[in-house]
């Protein structure tokens, strides 16, 4: 016998509204352990890249063009943690957004500019360990903390101006006009996306990504023969070959930990990529939880960076135990040395 689901059982964004969303029930005991969850993940996003944005700035050891870079990786991802995720969090439990169309445009630009912003950060963090470490005598040079400023301001530029171009103008909806009459409703935060820009997007993302893969590739081979060399070197020269010899592992073990940041971004937004571009190019209407666990496992990126950063770099560890214990406030901390060799 089929039971039909009566009109009663039916539960909506708005009840009190025609053309209000349908809402999926979840719970107490799930939207209870859903909301510590998502809190938990919003503190360590927000606690950890505010740790890195303070390290950075206050301690003048770390003042280097790659570290600006990953500064300002950490602002994009600590603005997602204040701006994007607390309405994120409440759509995904609640199932419905009830913070209004306009916000709605807004939170999905903002949310894409920090996508692009991020993606194009590495590919720039890949570049410069590239020249760092394959032509040591050209990058200091070339790669400048003005010149870095330049193109962090570039990068800012341009993310913002696309993605507010690409919402706020709805030319994703273009040919689509009809399906997004039918999904619309009262409730609903969800942008469809043609199979134009299905495929700009993709390529948006593909082509730092295949940079960065190849840029990574050739460091880890040079750095492998220059490694060997350095050694060599080291027995013979003593002192001065032993300080080079410190200064170019520390150099590999950056591009190191940075290559698996990059990967960890990777394995975070290639779902999402994968869903925007199946959207596009097949007009298939991704259901809602499975577009908020995909956007879930994203915003997971913002909150990993720190914690690689807190696994492999020991200056990264030493300078939280100084601004935990609040010695940063005390005279020449700023100063200190952060690495041990």
């Amino acid at each position: 016998m089929i039971a039909f689901q009566t009109e009663e059982q039916v539960m909506y964004c708005y009840s009190d509204i025609n053309g209000s969303c349908t809402k999926r029930s979840l719970s107490l005991v799930t939207q209870a352990a859903l909301y510590i969850l998502f809190c938990t993940g919003i503190v360590v996003t927000i606690t950890g890249n505010i740790m890195v944005i303070i390290s950075i700035y206050y301690f003048k050891q770390l003042h280097s063009p790659t570290n600006f870079l990953i500064l300002s990786l950490a602002v994009a991802d600590f603005l997602l943690g204040v701006t994007v995720l607390p309405f994120s969090a409440v759509r995904a439990i609640e199932t419905c957004w009830y913070f209004g169309e306009a916000f709605c445009t807004f939170h999905m630009s903002l949310d894409g500019t920090i996508c692009v912003t991020s993606i194009y950060h590495l590919c720039l963090i890949a570049i410069d360990r590239f020249f760092a470490i394959i032509y040591p005598l050209i990058y200091p040079i070339k790669f400048t903390v003005f010149t870095i400023s330049l193109l962090i301001t570039l990068i800012w530029t341009v993310s913002l101006a696309y993605t507010f171009f690409m919402f706020y103008s709805r030319v994703t909806e273009e040919g689509l006009e009809e399906l997004a009459i039918a999904m619309s409703c009262k409730g609903n935060c969800q942008v469809l996306t043609n199979a134009k820009w299905g495929l700009i997007n993709t390529i948006v993302f593909l082509i730092p990504f295949t940079l960065m893969t190849c840029t990574y590739s050739r460091i880890f081979i040079v750095a492998k023969r220059q490694a060997k060399l350095i050694e060599g070197l080291s027995d013979q020269t003593g002192a001065a070959g032993n300080y080079r010899s410190r200064v170019a592992k520390r150099e590999r073990k950056a591009a190191k930990t940075l290559a698996i940041a990059m990967v960890a971004y990777v394995v975070c937004w290639l779902p999402y990529f994968i869903m925007n571009a199946i959207d596009g190019f097949h007009n298939i209407i991704i259901p809602a939880f499975v577009f908020d666990i995909i956007y879930g496992i994203c915003y997971f990126n913002s909150a990993l960076n720190p914690l690689i950063y807190a696994i492999f770099y020991p200056w990264f560890r030493k300078s939280v135990k100084l601004i935990i214990a609040c010695k940063i406030f005390t005279t020449d901390c700023s100063t200190i040395n952060l690495f041990n060799q």
